[in-house]
């Protein structure tokens, strides 16, 4: 199985927002964009000259899987950016490619933007999110309850990347 992080496109936007329409996504991972076009628009933004956000789709094999990013670059807070990321392919569920792509996408992006520390959110029904993280390193900070949906919170101290 060839995994490869590559760029993101609006093409990509637009396939993503679909494919995370499903149920069993849904889910696992809360939804900012109600329509395709406020997907486009957040988009466009991160294209722009100083966006503080960073992000890379996932392929296997060939195939457009997944995608990953991090959001609220900033290395003056703590965290200095958060990491989120979506394996949409189910049937590709449990095989190590999230933890995989999460590596690789650490190793670029904690670099490139002198990234200290790295947060994530995931609901804590959703394991094999949590299980990704503290197989990436992160140590789980907090557990709190939002719109009635238990949630996790993990940071990565990143220093030891740069």
């Amino acid at each position: 199985m060839k995994v490869e992080l590559r760029e993101r496109t609006e093409e990509h936007v637009r396939i993503y927002f679909e494919k995370t329409r499903d149920a069993a996504v849904c889910a696992m991972l809360p939804q900012a964009a109600a329509t395709v076009e406020q997907a486009v628009e957040d988009y466009r933004r991160t294209r722009l000259p100083g966006a503080a956000s960073y992000g890379r789709t996932i392929y296997v094999d060939g195939a457009y899987v997944g995608d990953i990013w991090c959001y609220c670059i900033d290395r003056r807070e703590t965290p200095n950016a958060m990491l989120s990321y979506c394996l949409f392919e189910k049937a590709l569920w449990g095989r190590g490619i999230t933890t995989l792509a999460v590596k690789r996408f650490l190793a670029d992006t904690v670099p490139r933007y002198g990234l200290k520390t790295v947060g994530a959110f995931s609901y804590c029904a959703n394991g094999a999110s949590l299980r990704v993280l503290e197989k990436n390193g992160f140590a789980r900070v907090e557990t709190f309850v939002e719109d009635g949906v238990e949630s996790a919170y993990y940071q990565k101290d990143t220093e030891d990347m740069l």
